[in-house]
């Protein structure tokens, strides 16, 4: 990741520093939020394929440092808000803002960068790039809305799980890359390849992180091991234990969806290793990677392409 932000550091710095200042407000507590969930960190992976994409079609802009912030706003809101509707209490590390200050204030700010987000777009004077992200917002939005009407619904399918995760996650990807071409002049058709390319790479991000969810190391991922099953969510690990597990790691897979409870964590963390149901999760997140790969396949060579594609295998092989 570091060799990837080494081509755009020129860039990324100036998309950091753009956040800073677009932070401010008036009202100090929104200031004082605002800063709280976006300087603690996070890989900052959307901005970086804006930056990236850019670079990759010749046509690394100003630009795409105003887009990049934007859709980094748009997460840095929806992560607020997920918080909220989750009940988590802690994200990269750190409380989360709704466990510092509560939920009023973190909802009410995340609309603040939402909004602020939108008026940065404005300023790209670009209709094609308004819409994709006016689009994409939406459909996030009724990502995270699928996804609490499947909460603590251990019928769920596989196919239903792959909706939630394309709208509420991918998508946003999708669109970074996306816009990122559409701002370097690129035709119509090469931004639908970047667009496939997001797509897939936030598919196989969601499914890496749905799996470490049972694998991973709570001070590594910088939130409590167990927090899907704790809010309910049927998950692709829980949803192959369900069909393919015994009987009674079926049984107590669905009882612990039903009752969002981590009482059995350790339980369920065997039957989703024993099933097989983590493996078939990563084996999906590595055809996502193969498909995002191939997305790009017809795109010139250059060292910004080596680095999305670097991204891909970086963001299957991580563990937090």
């Amino acid at each position: 990741m570091q060799q990837a932000r080494e081509l755009i550091a020129k860039e990324f710095d100036a998309v950091n520093q753009l956040i800073i200042e677009n932070l401010h407000s008036n009202v100090p507590l929104v200031g004082n939020i605002g800063h709280y969930i976006v300087e603690a960190g996070g890989k900052r992976m959307r901005p970086m394929l804006t930056l990236l994409s850019g670079g990759a079609c010749g046509n690394l802009n100003p630009n795409h440092i105003t887009l990049a912030t934007a859709i980094e706003f748009i997460h840095t809101a929806t992560l607020l808000h997920d918080d909220v509707v989750d009940l988590s209490t802690l994200r990269r590390g750190r409380p989360t803002a709704n466990a510092e200050w509560g939920n009023a204030p973190s909802v009410l700010v995340g609309d603040f960068l939402y909004s602020r987000a939108f008026q940065l777009l404005v300023t790209l004077g670009n209709s094609e790039v308004m819409a994709l992200i006016a689009g994409t917002t939406n459909t996030v939005a009724e990502g995270e809305v699928l996804q609490l009407t499947k909460a603590g619904d251990p019928s769920t399918s596989e196919e239903e799980y792959f909706q939630v995760i394309e709208n509420k996650t991918a998508v946003l990807f999708a669109a970074a890359s996306a816009g990122g071409a559409m701002l370097a002049g690129v035709d119509k058709e090469q931004v639908s390849q970047y667009y496939q390319y997001g797509l897939n790479l936030g598919l196989a991000f969601q499914l890496v992180d749905d799996a470490l969810d049972y694998t991973g190391n709570a001070e590594d991922m910088g939130k409590n091991v167990g927090d899907d099953l704790a809010e309910g969510k049927p998950t692709l690990p829980l949803i192959f234990t369900m069909s393919n597990g015994s009987d009674e790691q079926k049984a107590k897979t669905r009882d612990a969806i039903s009752h969002k409870s981590t009482e059995n964590i350790d339980q369920i963390i065997d039957a989703v290793t024993q099933s097989g149901a983590l493996d078939y999760t990563l084996d999906q997140a590595k055809k996502k990677g193969i498909l995002a790969q191939q997305a790009l396949k017809e795109i010139g060579e250059n060292p910004y392409k080596i680095a999305l594609y670097r991204i891909i295998e970086l963001s299957i092989e991580r563990n937090c």
